[in-house]
């Protein structure tokens, strides 16, 4: 046989190489493939030659005929590894070895084949042809040419020797241009044609877009792209080809040749052509193809099969094939994606063609190739979950559209996850944009069938339910049976759809119709399946959409090629089944069918599926054809049950009326009569006549009794079809296993709950009412007492915990929580089943007793007992989830009920964990219980604490929630916002409230400051069900203030025109908004208004808006007044609301009448802007987000405060707290700097005035007065700087972007008027003070005067002596001039012995400043003075007197009595602890006149007096009474007074002064006389300077600092922060040392007992480790330093004096220099003053040192005791001035305020006691009174006081009384357990104390122990981290 040669020729693309190429030839024969690689020369063109032996080729080669029946399937050769690259040369071929190529050998594939595997490669993306013909006996050899080292992939081409050769051609590249073959089949192209017009459209970017023909065929011509006419002419000017057109016009003139291309291949006439092409199957890489014989020809015949691919063609010529079978060939090696043109023709014997028969089809894509397109190939495999979907990103807020094919599928599913009509319509904003996976400019973008198909393939089983359900909503067809085009395996959506609910109501002859609602799995309705084969000229899916359409409520819910992007198309989703619903409404005026009925469609040619065809023909009712082609082939269509209607178009070219029915015919012959096709042929109707008579056909197959599909049914079908079904794997298996277990033991809802779920039903909300009567006490009985039913209502609910721990973990509780301990995904899928099943168990018995009540009502409507029976199971029939999880909930809360040690407590632990994590996949966490009305909150507490703990304390959060009226869409509106699922349907379908959290995105956070959104759905308001209930109000009230309060935005839904019930929802929420005024809150607002179609309702309704605003203002207005809020006068005043911005108009939900309506795009349009709205708001300054905890803390602060019912009560919110004490400590700070600076101030002012005259020269003391006057305006000055420093701090501590700030904002006034009134206090006493000072250095006036008299006498005495002395000559030895000294100094002494200081009388100024005091009180008490000895009325025991009080004032203080003799004991106690504070001030003031050497002024009466009647205010005592009690006080104060002047003139006696200081003149005199100092009297009078003078002054200095500086330590300590701290320690302290006496003191001798407390407090501070001889020696070296520097800077002067009055001018401000001691350097002695200094240094040294060392020994407790008492002002004095408050004490219990600052109206404590620590008992029974003020003002009880007359006033309006205290309703049971369990502990000594009878101890108190009052003294003062 001779040998086929073959030449091959490339062309490097229009360019020369310069450098060596290498090419792989690869050798296919029969399937076996060889590849080398071979190197030419750098050269435009090659010619490889080879040859093989025919024999050899046909012995050692098997021929495909002989193997055709072993080999089942082609497949494609295995990858081999890389060729070795050789370099080679041509050789000659050798024959029977094979093919010799230059340099190397290749074996060709035989028997022989001995080709190295390292030299085999396999070739990638080139076509390959696999003939199902039969081959004819010639061998076949397929040549593959790859070039290699090129920059893109080796481009191929096929060549095929034996009988026929062609010639194939490949895409253009760097290397390739174009093949060609030199055979005897060939077509001549002019050479310069091919160089000047072919290969410029391969490289030129222009001429690229240009489409090239193949013209080696006569029925393929080249045409002009201007004019559509065949290229007939080559214009050699322009060097193009043209047409005849183009010669006349745009060529004329040019010279121009015919060139007409023509093949040797000629067509004839005569040469049939083949049958109908037909496609077999598409995929990403190949396509199958068939055809018939030509008709009425005999024998066989080969074809010619081409395709095309823009510029590229391949052919290929089978072999002679005479069966049908035998018509048949794929191609595989396709590129994915692309559209091919297929053409068959028949080839005669003398090689010419028929005419061809053509088609197009496309390539399917490959799967990753479309979702790398769509940036969704890192998703595949249900990667992309719904929390990624929900999270709030920047695509949220987008409003442009995709700007790229990675845009889209988020696009669509934010559209889709608010059911939005348009989410199919979503496109490229870019028109011409092209994806990196296209290679046509015809595709621009995706078919919205692919990207949902790419979609579902990324998706997790839960977001493909998710998807659809919205797409139901849409009423979009939903995938059934979704493809993969890349294993070409489809798999059963069944678990897509478990979550999918219809409703709809069927008509019958026989009834009404039934309303009818389950899952659309589990429903049993007829599907019609609609398909295609081959071509048809009808849209099947755009007559689908009008099939289930009509005029009136038009849908689409199939995809069509007229919609947007329908027409492009189709790459993934060929071969899917859609199916969509048709549900009735039961209005035969709008339904098109009375009956259910599944549509549905198959995508593409169904011959390419047969496993969907197999799959809808087992599952439908009817199966509808479309078709136009004449020979179908019904062959999958054969014994099966469905009936069978094929749809053709008559109007089609093409169409054969008679042939079709005759092929119909042959079919119906051939199967059973019941599967028979009926013919629906499309004829001359128009689209409404003919769709109505497919409706008919429909009708028929509906409506009598057809085959009904329950999608259960579906899985064993589609197994049996090689369909994988999406729930076959194990975590969906194991969690319907593990829901089916527990769904199994529910026979009736009701039973079940009761035995599998007792915890949270009747005896949960028998404690939920206990509790709430706990905080209300509506059912107090007044004669036992408040405190003792509450113990009693403590005991029930105790009781029944104790009950609840009685049953054993049920069952079903049981497998519940294993199967939420499972892992991640199992637990979803258990949780998602197990609401499924328990959903059709309920609406099973719910249509049940739906249908009875019904009936009852019809048949007998008076009996209404049966009625409110069924009513009630139908209310009780409910049974989901969340029901499981308030048992979870309950288990917990009851193991917390038991003792710590528990092992019960300890084994559920873990439960909170598993209720977080749910909360974080994205669950509806149940936050109110609906049922019960009620939050566990143990439960919710651990649950948003284990929440906080696993996202690592990142949980910060800002909450949005909804309000309105039952049934207007709430629920709805959050699920098309957010893409959630919260339950909706008509009624009560939320009850209680629902938490949900969504997450947000990275890029979002930093601008939202939160991690997550917390989307919380409340239960409708006005509930139908809960009207009759008479707690229905207050149901709506709790629910509406909690909400409000825990949102930081409110969404307020309003029906319009339901404006009756709109406005009872406005009054809910403005109380609830004024509440949250007082909470720290001050929301935002939203107005929604619903089912508003018109689209200029916000310009229309601006009047409307106006009269709202009205009246909200009204409401506002009423709910202040009962709230006692009058101040707020507007809506605006208690919440953020802009009438214009705020409100937002949102058309209906749906387009038309349900079932058959999808959701309104205008609403759907309306809701997105909204939720925009709302992101805008949650970005704003106003709105703080707060983590996890502090949410769970103001839920439970609110929830504490909701129970107390009457709603007129002020929040005690924990958060708050938190931020006032922060707010307090800081305040604390400022203020005690303040007193600090102003303390530091006045001592060095007081000083001054006590140096005043010491060391200036011819001062007046008058001078005094503007001295004072210049240090007012200094002070006035001082104090104007300090009050700015801390207004400035509170400016600058509100300006801070923190929670906390918010929270005490309201705050702000009262803390800058506490700073006002700090100042004005503070200027008050400065002034005071100085004054004092002043009057008291005047009144030296007279002493200071003798002084300075006589030592000018003794100074000038002196003189003249001396002067005598020297001037007489004589040689006086050391006794003469002692014995003229002495005879001096005796006549000085003479003339001064007259000399007297003043004597005053104490008792007279004091008797007259009293007098002055009480001359307002009346002339009685006048006359009672008179009648006084001031003398002597202190020498007896003061005692209070019963007159001096009212019996109508005092003994009727509250509605019990109190006891005479015990309200006089009182009364005795608070004048004894006035007359000790007196006491200690007139002893104080002693000790200053002591120490400073000053005398007695009456300023000391004057202070005396004013701080008497400072008391006397808190202290209701009459005139008479008060009068006494001066007269006492006064007349022990001028006892005292009158002793200490007297020892100050004796001291001050001029004579007695003189005689001490007679020495000190003779020293001086006898030095005088010697004319010289020596230097041991020099060292002398240094050492006396120092300790006469500077060490007093210095012990003063320390002692006066002393307090500050203790007091400043002390405030170092956190008790001293702010008086909340200190109330705490104080209160915990008493709790450990548990004495009766120091309760009592506490209790009734407030003040004394504090100060005494902080006295020891400060003894125990010092004692430890040295610290007062510490803070002693720090003040010791400040003043040293000072004195030093003084000394240094001190000018050198000769006299001793001069030198000591500049040093004690440079220290005036800070040392008192004793006058006494300077009067001893009274001569001016001329001496070395640098020597004075130096020894001065030196004792000031030894003086630092010796005071050190007294310091240092003084840490026993008695000697820090007896320094603190010495001090002239007391450390604890200081301390109790800054932590005690403002004085003022509970009316009711006497609880001192702890309100911050000076200036605050309101006074409040943060913890109340029982009256019996007040005294008060029950006059009926003699018992103490256990009622506390906190729970008594949440009561219906009553009380009477003085102040109000007598009269009873209830205590729920003591603020009418008491307007200036805030005693909040105790918000938790256990907030007073402290004074509980004192009151328990103490009882019989409080009782003995007042002379009455024990009280009989409440059992609940009894059960208290020390750890529970401490706990409750933490929780009071919220102090949760001692």
């Amino acid at each position: 046989m001779a040998r086929s040669v073959i030449t091959l020729v490339t062309s490097p693309a229009g360019r020369l190489f310069t450098c060596s190429r290498k090419f792989q030839v690869h050798l296919d024969i029969y399937g076996r493939s060889q590849s080398m690689t071979m190197q030419f020369p750098p050269r435009a063109e090659w010619d490889v030659s080879y040859a093989a032996a025919a024999a050899a080729a046909a012995g050692e080669s098997q021929h495909p005929e002989k193997k055709k029946k072993k080999k089942k399937k082609k497949k494609r050769a295995p990858p081999l590894e890389d060729p070795m690259e050789q370099d080679t040369a041509a050789a000659e071929p050798q024959a029977g070895k094979g093919i010799q190529l230059p340099g190397k050998e290749v074996q060709l594939p035989g028997k022989g084949f001995e080709g190295p595997e390292e030299e085999v490669q396999r070739h990638t993306g080139a076509p390959d042809i696999k003939a199902a013909a039969a081959a004819e006996p010639q061998p076949a050899i397929w040549v593959q040419i790859t070039g290699k080292g090129v920059e893109q992939p080796g481009e191929e081409a096929h060549l095929h020797t034996g009988a026929t050769d062609m010639m194939e051609r490949r895409p253009p590249s760097p290397v390739f241009s174009m093949f060609s073959m030199k055979s005897d089949v060939s077509m001549d192209l002019p050479l310069h044609f091919r160089r000047t017009c072919i290969t410029p459209h391969y490289t030129d970017p222009q001429l690229e877009k240009h489409q090239l023909q193949d013209i080696q065929h006569q029925d393929v011509q080249l045409l002009c792209t201007e004019h559509q006419r065949q290229l007939e002419f080559f214009c050699s000017n322009d060097q193009t080809a043209i047409c005849s057109r183009c010669l006349l016009h745009q060529h004329k003139g040019h010279d121009a040749i015919e060139q007409v291309a023509k093949s040797s291949i000629s067509t004839k006439g005569d040469v049939l052509p083949p049958g109908q092409l037909q496609f077999t199957k598409v995929s990403p890489d190949s396509v199958a193809l068939r055809w018939s014989p030509p008709e009425g020809a005999t024998g066989p015949h080969r074809y010619t099969v081409t395709w095309r691919q823009g510029a590229e063609q391949w052919t290929f010529t089978s072999p002679s094939c005479q069966a049908v079978s035998d018509c048949q060939v794929e191609v595989t090696g396709l590129r994915p994606g692309l559209k091919y043109h297929f053409s068959v023709a028949t080839l005669s014997q003398d090689g010419c063609q028929s005419t061809p028969m053509d088609g197009f089809i496309h390539t399917g894509l490959a799967l990753s190739d479309l979702l790398s397109a769509l940036g969704l190939r890192d998703l595949q495999g249900g990667k992309l979950t719904l929390s990624s979907v929900l999270e709030i990103n920047s695509n949220t807020l987008s409003d442009t559209p995709p700007q790229g094919l990675q845009q889209l599928p988020w696009t669509f599913l934010r559209k889709l996850m608010m059911s939005n009509l348009n989410a199919r319509n979503v496109q490229c904003d870019q028109p011409m944009y092209r994806s990196s996976f296209t290679h046509d400019t015809e595709y621009s973008d995706v078919n919205p069938l692919d990207l949902i198909t790419a979609l579902f393939h990324c998706a997790d089983p839960f977001l493909q339910q998710e998807m659809v359900v919205k797409m139901s909503l849409c009423q979009f067809a939903v995938p059934l049976l979704l493809p993969n085009c890349d294993t070409q395996q489809s798999t059963l959506m069944l678990w897509a759809m478990r979550d999918l609910v219809k409703n709809y109501r069927g008509l019958s002859s026989s009834s009404d119709g039934t309303f009818v609602e389950g899952r659309i799995v589990e429903m049993e309705i007829p599907m019609v399946s609609f398909v295609r084969v081959g071509e048809s000229s009808l849209s099947k899916s755009q007559t689908l959409n009008s099939l289930m359409s009509n005029l009136s409520q038009p849908n689409k819910p199939f995809t069509h090629h007229n919609m947007p992007c329908g027409n492009v198309p189709r790459k993934i989703s060929e071969g899917l089944v859609e199916v969509s619903w048709y549900l009735p409404c039961g209005n035969k005026n709008i339904d098109i069918f009375t009956q259910p009925v599944a549509m549905a469609n198959l995508r593409g040619d169904s011959r390419s599926f047969e496993a969907q065809v197999s799959f809808l023909c087992q599952t439908s009712a009817a199966v509808f054809i479309f078709s136009d082609d004449l020979e179908v082939d019904f062959s999958p269509f054969t014994n099966l049950q469905a009936e069978l209607f094929l749809v053709s178009n008559s109007q089609n070219k093409n169409y054969n009326v008679e042939k079709l029915k005759e092929e119909c015919r042959k079919y119906n012959r051939n199967n059973h009569k019941n599967n028979r096709i009926t013919e629906i042929i499309k004829k001359n109707q128009n689209k409404h006549e003919f769709v109505n008579m497919l409706r008919f056909y429909v009708k028929g197959i509906v409506e009598n009794k057809c085959v009904k599909t329950n999608m259960f049914n579906l899985e064993d079908v589609a197994r049996d079809c090689d369909i994988f079904v999406d729930h076959d794997f194990s975590g969906c298996r194991n969690g319907k296993r593990r829901a089916e277990e527990i769904s199994g033991m529910v026979k009736n809802v009701v039973s079940f709950k009761e035995k599998h779920l007792p915890l949270h039903g009747t005896i949960w909300k028998e404690i939920s009412q206990l509790e709430k009567e706990t905080c209300r006490m509506r059912n107090a009985n007044k004669e036992t007492g408040i405190e003792v039913y509450r113990s009693s209502l403590n005991t029930k609910e105790l009781e029944l915990r104790e009950k609840q721990q009685r049953y054993d973990l049920s069952h079903a509780m049981a497998k519940f929580i294993a199967g939420i301990s499972v892992q991640n995904t199992e637990r979803l899928y258990f949780l998602k089943w197990l609401k499924i099943k328990l959903d059709t168990l309920t609406k099973h018995d719910l249509s049940s007793l739906r249908q009875q009540y019904k009936d009852s009502c019809s048949k007998n409507p008076q009996d209404k007992e049966k009625m409110k029976n069924l009513d009630e199971q139908i209310s009780n029939c409910s049974l989901g989830p969340e029901h499981f999880f308030r048992e979870l909930g309950q288990i917990y809360e009851c193991a917390c009920s038991r003792p710590e040690d528990d092992p019960a407590r300890h084994q559920v632990q873990h439960l909170p964990s598993l209720c977080a994590q749910m909360l974080l996949d994205g669950f509806p966490v149940e936050l109110v219980d609906g049922d019960a009305s009620n939050i566990p909150m143990k439960w919710i507490s651990a649950v948003l604490t284990q929440l906080h703990r696993l996202v690592n304390n990142k949980s910060r959060i800002l909450v949005l929630t909804i309000l309105g009226v039952q049934s207007t869409g709430k629920s709805t509106l959050l699920n098309t916002m957010f893409g959630v699922q919260f339950a909706v349907s008509s009624g009560r379908c939320t009850r209680g409230a629902f938490m949900l959290l969504i997450k947000v995105s990275e890029e979002l956070k930093s601008e939202l400051k939160c991690d997550f959104i917390m989307v919380i759905d409340t239960e409708g308001l006005k509930s139908p069900e809960l009207a009759a209930l008479d707690t229905s109000y207050e149901h709506d009230n709790e629910l509406a203030t909690l909400v409000i309060g825990l949102s930081d935005i409110t969404i307020i839904n309003v029906a319009m025109e339901n404006t009756t019930e709109m406005k009872d929802v406005l009054q809910i929420a403005v109380h609830a908004f004024l509440r949250m005024s007082d909470f720290g809150k001050k929301p935002k607002c939203l107005f929604v208004h619903q089912n508003v179609s018109d689209m200029s309702a916000h310009d229309k309704t601006m009047r409307d808006r106006n009269k709202l605003v009205e009246q909200l203002n009204e409401m506002t207005q009423a709910a202040a007044k009962m709230e006692r809020r009058e101040a707020n006068t507007k809506f605006t005043d208690v919440m953020k609301y802009d009438p214009d911005k705020d409100s937002y108009y949102i058309p209906g939900l749906w387009h038309g009448t349900p079932p058959m309506a999808p959701v309104n795009t205008g609403y759907s349009e309306a809701v997105y802007e909204l939720k925009k709205c709302l992101i805008h708001h949650l970005k704003s300054d106003y709105v703080k987000s707060s983590n996890a905890t502090q949410f769970l803390r103001r839920t439970q602060d609110l929830w504490s405060s909701v129970k107390f019912e009457n709603f007129i009560f002020n929040f005690r919110n924990s958060l708050e707290a938190d931020a006032y004490l922060d707010l307090c400590t800081h305040y604390n700070n400022w203020e005690w700097t303040f007193k600090s600076e102003m303390n530091s101030w006045l001592i060095a002012k007081t000083r001054k005035i006590s140096n005043f005259g010491l060391t200036e020269k011819n001062v007046h003391i008058s001078e005094l007065n503007t001295v004072l006057s210049n240090m007012m305006e200094e002070a006035q000055t001082k104090l104007h700087e300090e009050e700015k420093k801390i207004q400035d701090s509170i400016q600058h501590y509100f300006k801070q972007k923190n929670n906390k700030v918010d929270l005490v904002e309201k705050y702000r006034q009262d803390f800058q008027n506490s700073a006002s009134s700090l100042r004005q206090q503070t200027d008050y006493s400065l002034r005071q003070r100085l004054e004092q000072a002043i009057e008291i250095k005047m009144g030296m006036e007279q002493v200071s005067a003798i002084k300075d008299k006589q030592t000018e006498t003794i100074e000038r005495k002196v003189l003249d002596m001396l002067k005598q002395c020297r001037e007489g000559g004589a040689d006086l030895s050391e006794d003469a001039l002692n014995r003229e000294f002495d005879n001096m100094w005796k006549e000085i002494l003479s003339k001064v012995s007259n000399v007297k200081l003043q004597q005053t009388d104490v008792y007279q100024n004091a008797s007259y400043i009293l007098k002055e005091n009480l001359s307002v009180k009346g002339g009685h008490i006048i006359k009672m003075f008179d009648e006084v000895d001031l003398k002597t009325i202190a020498q007896k025991q003061f005692s209070v007197k019963k007159d001096w009080f009212s019996t109508w004032k005092d003994l009727l203080t509250h509605r019990w009595t109190k006891d005479t003799g015990i309200l006089l004991t009182e009364k005795q106690e608070l004048c004894n602890h006035i007359i000790e504070e007196c006491h200690t001030l007139v002893n104080d003031h002693i000790c200053s006149m002591k120490l400073n050497n000053t005398d007695y002024s009456d300023t000391y009466i004057h202070d005396l007096l004013n701080h008497i009647d400072g008391k006397l205010k808190h202290i209701s005592i009459s005139d008479e009474g008060q009068a006494n009690l001066k007269f006492y006080i006064i007349g022990y104060a001028a006892n005292e007074f009158q002793k200490a002047h007297n020892e100050f003139r004796s001291h001050n006696d001029p004579q007695e002064t003189l005689k001490r200081c007679k020495n000190t003149f003779l020293d001086n005199f006898l030095a005088s006389f010697n004319e010289k100092v020596s230097v041991n009297q020099c060292l002398k009078k240094a050492q006396q300077f120092a300790e006469t003078c500077v060490r007093p002054a210095v012990e003063i200095y320390v002692s006066q600092h002393l307090s500050q500086a203790i007091a400043n330590e002390m405030k170092t300590e956190v008790n001293y922060n702010t008086r909340i701290n200190f109330q705490f320690a104080v209160l915990k302290q008493l709790l450990e040392e548990h004495s009766f006496e120091k309760y009592k003191k506490y209790t009734r001798s407030y003040e004394p007992f504090v100060k005494d407390w902080i006295k020891q407090q400060i003894i125990k501070r010092l004692s430890t480790g040295g610290q007062l001889a510490r803070l002693e020696k720090q003040l010791l070296s400040d003043i040293v330093k000072k004195i030093n520097h003084a000394i240094t800077n001190s000018t050198r002067r000769k006299i001793i004096k001069g030198f000591i009055q500049q040093f004690c001018s440079a220290l005036q401000d800070q040392l008192v220099i004793p006058s006494d001691a300077l009067d001893n350097f009274p001569i001016l002695l001329s001496v070395d003053t640098d020597q004075f200094i130096f020894y001065l240094k030196d004792f000031i040294k030894d003086m630092e040192e010796s005071l050190a060392g007294e310091y240092g020994w003084r840490t026993v407790t008695y000697h820090i005791t007896e320094r603190i008492e010495q001090l002239p002002s007391k450390p604890h004095d200081l301390l109790f001035s800054s932590v005690c408050g403002c004085g003022q004490q509970c009316p009711f219990c006497d609880m001192p305020c702890e309100t911050g600052g000076q200036g605050h109206k309101i006074h409040a404590a943060s913890m109340h006691r029982p009256e019996a620590f007040a005294g008060c008992y029950w006059p009926s029974t003699k018992k103490l009174q256990t009622d506390i003020c906190t729970t008594a003002v949440i009561s219906d009880g009553t009380f009477r006081s003085s102040a109000t007359r007598g009269e009873w006033h209830p205590y729920k309006k003591y603020r009418e009384i008491y307007p200036d205290w805030d005693i909040a309703g105790n918000t938790s049971v256990e907030s007073s357990d402290y004074w509980k369990y004192v009151m328990m502990k103490f009882n019989e000594e409080l009782a003995e104390y007042y002379k009455v009878k024990p009280v009989h101890i409440p059992y609940g108190w009894s059960r208290l122990t020390k750890q529970d009052a401490l706990t409750s003294l933490k929780r009071s003062f919220n102090m949760g981290h001692w």
